[in-house]
Formats: C-alpha cells, structure tokens, sequence
C-alpha cells in the first residue's frame, strides 16, 4: 500500500471510530444530522479527510463513505411534462441563471482531479442541452472518469445516439413508464410511444448498455402496465428498473400517496410471470436491488429509496443545472458552486468548496420522520 492510500486509510478508520460512539437511530445508522458525529470528529482529521488525495478512490464524507459519482444535471427543461415530476404549466429557470457550457467544462475537470470516476448526465432533459457532446468529449479526456452515463427520455436518441457514442458515452437509461400508447401520453401528457422505441433502438443499434427506468404511480401504471414491463426482460438483455416515486417540492403530497412499494410490486410480477430470483447475492447495482425471471436474458431492478432506503452504501453527489452541490436527492441543503466560479475563485478554492460539501452529506433522507425537500421539483434536481 503506498504512502497516499495508507494515509488516507488511517483517515477512514479515525472517521468509522467516531461513528461508533454515535447516537444511533432504530435500525442501526447514525441519525441524520447528529452533531455527536461531528464533533466527536477531531479538527485535523476534518482538515486531513477534506484534503485528501484523488489517488483514495473518492471524496470521504464523515461517514466514511467514498464519493466517487456525480450526477450533472445539465438543464431544468423537458419536451414531457410526466405527472409524478412536475406541472404542465412548469416555470423554467432563464438560461443565465444555469450554467454556461464553460462552467460545466470546468466543473467536469475538478471533479475528474477530485477522484470522481463515474458522471452522469441529467435534467429536465439533457438531450435539449446543445453542448452535451461536448461535455462527454471532455469527461473522456480526463483519466480518472472511467463511466459516462446518460438518464434520457429517448426522444432524440435516434439523433444523437452515433455523436454521443462516438464522444465516449457508454451506458444510456431510457425513461418509459409504460407500454401502453394511450397510457404513455396520459403520464408524460405530451409523449409518442413510438418515439421512445426509436429512441431504444438507436441506443441498441450504437452498442450502449440500455436500462429502462419505470416510476410506478399508483393507480396509473402500478398493475398490468408493471407486469408488461417486466415482460420485456423476457426478449430483451435489458434491466427494466422499477423506481418507488420520491416526494419533493409542490408535488410531494401526490407523490407521498401514489407510492407503490418493491414488496407490492415484486408479487404482483411474480403472481404472472413466476418466481424472481435475487441476483448478486442481494448487492446493489447502483441503486438497484436485482432479480431476473427464469431464463430471461435482461434483469429486474427494484430501486426503493423511500421502503428500502440505501444509504450506508450511497457514493454519489448531484450538481443541478444551476450550478448547486446537492449531497442528497431528498434533502434541501445545498452548496453554491455557480456563485464562486462567476466570482473569480481559483481550482483550489473550488476543490476545497467542493470537498467541504462532500464531507458533511448527511447520513440519509428524513421521510420517516415526515421530512420532505421542498426548495425544488425533481427536474429542477436532475435524477
């Protein structure tokens, strides 16, 4: 082990000592928020953890878990208006207010020298975003990012599925909630079926690694419509992943009663196409819990963040089309990097900024405790 990866060891096992004198909630993981943890932490391993080295596979937050995956949300519009993600009538951001294409270029390559090897492009929807090939260009001219990834409706896959390809961009989830023609439309109040299969197909056709994301909505697609999704792993080597809608901002009261949990819809797969058998010895993939059917060549994933949360094992960071840190999807905090780079701070200024954030992500969300973020819709977050 050379002198780095040693140091930085010493730093976690300081970090996991603290933890163990924690204020632990009911199940076992430090409460959100506990000031036992900080203060119990000394102000040299503080400084040590936010100075640590790139070569230490990530960003240490004071949990002792490792950011290594940023997700980038590149703009807060969207050519759908899907009912569990915001209202038809949706007030956009001007574009002066989001970052321009050179402050993301310049937020790519920080993070790429801040051990971050896996970035994923969000929105709204990033295909609207005209520099995203560029920024993919520019994620694979940095040899720590090892994994591009994009989170897309489709739509214009079949135009920029060779460009992205061609930029270095290797896995794509495709959004599609249902496959019902009808049904579709109802969901997304704007979206052609038809264009989505496109969109699939370009992505097969240029040899991405297709996921297809389905948020159930109770009442809208949580019955026949789960059962045809998870059909499609039948003919296809896809991962259809079905995700437990998340409450946020004005919209958190529909979400809150339209949740249909991984125990629901897991029986009500298996009460049509027969037994799940969990995969990878229950690890995640990502967020996802994993079961294939029988002889199916794709994969089940079940991403449950609100009954199954999965937060001990959480890596990863979100920066929203405004230029904001968001260390978790379900809490309002948020650190101002746009402000400071307009301002005239350096990369070190900024790394330090950056590594400050990082290290005080709180353990986890607080819907439990009847918790909500608030501040923004899940477009204006970026998935």
């Amino acid at each position: 082990m050379g002198a780095k990866e040693g140091g930085f060891a010493v730093i976690i096992l300081e970090l996991n000592r603290a933890l163990a004198g924690a204020t632990l909630a009911g199940d076992g993981n430090p409460r959100s928020g506990d000031p036992s943890v900080r203060t119990s932490i000394s102000a040299t391993t503080l400084s040590r953890a936010e100075s640590a080295p790139a070569a230490a596979g990530g960003m240490p937050d004071r949990f002792g878990r490792l950011i290594n995956y940023v997700r980038i949300s590149l703009t807060d519009k969207c050519n759908l208006r899907c009912v569990y993600c915001m209202p038809e009538d949706m007030r956009f951001r001007p574009s002066a207010r989001l970052m321009q294409d050179d402050e993301v270029v310049r937020l790519i390559r920080v993070l790429g020298g801040l051990g971050v090897n896996k970035i994923r492009y969000t929105g709204g929807e990033p295909t609207l975003r005209a520099g995203l090939v560029c920024f993919v260009e520019t994620a694979s001219g940095q040899g720590g990012i090892e994994t591009q990834a994009l989170t897309t409706n489709g739509l214009l896959m079949p135009r920029l599925a060779g460009p992205l390809r061609d930029a270095g961009l290797t896995r794509v989830n495709i959004s599609l909630d249902t496959v019902d023609a009808d049904r579709y439309r109802r969901m997304t109040r704007w979206g052609d079926l038809d264009q989505v299969w496109q969109g699939i197909r370009a992505a097969e056709d240029r040899g991405f690694e297709v996921k297809i994301n389905c948020v159930v909505v109770r009442g809208w697609n949580d019955g026949r419509d789960v059962v045809e999704m998870a059909r499609l792993t039948l003919d296809h080597p896809w991962q259809v992943r079905f995700i437990e809608m998340m409450p946020f901002g004005g919209l958190h009261q529909f979400q809150r009663e339209h949740v249909v949990s991984e125990r629901e819809l897991r029986q009500t797969i298996a009460e049509e196409l027969g037994e799940l058998s969990l995969q990878n010895g229950g690890l995640l993939d990502g967020e996802a819990r994993v079961y294939r059917l029988a002889d199916a060549p794709g994969t089940l994933g079940f991403i449950s963040s609100v009954t199954q949360p999965f937060c001990a094992g959480c890596n990863r960071a979100r920066v929203t089309a405004d230029g904001m840190l968001r260390l978790c999807l379900l809490r309002d905090r948020e650190v101002n990097m746009l402000a400071p780079m307009r301002e005239g701070v350096d990369d070190v200024e900024l790394e330090a900024l950056i590594r400050r954030g990082v290290w005080n992500k709180p353990w986890g969300h607080g819907l439990n405790d009847a918790q909500f973020a608030t501040n923004r819709t899940m477009s204006e977050i970026g998935g």
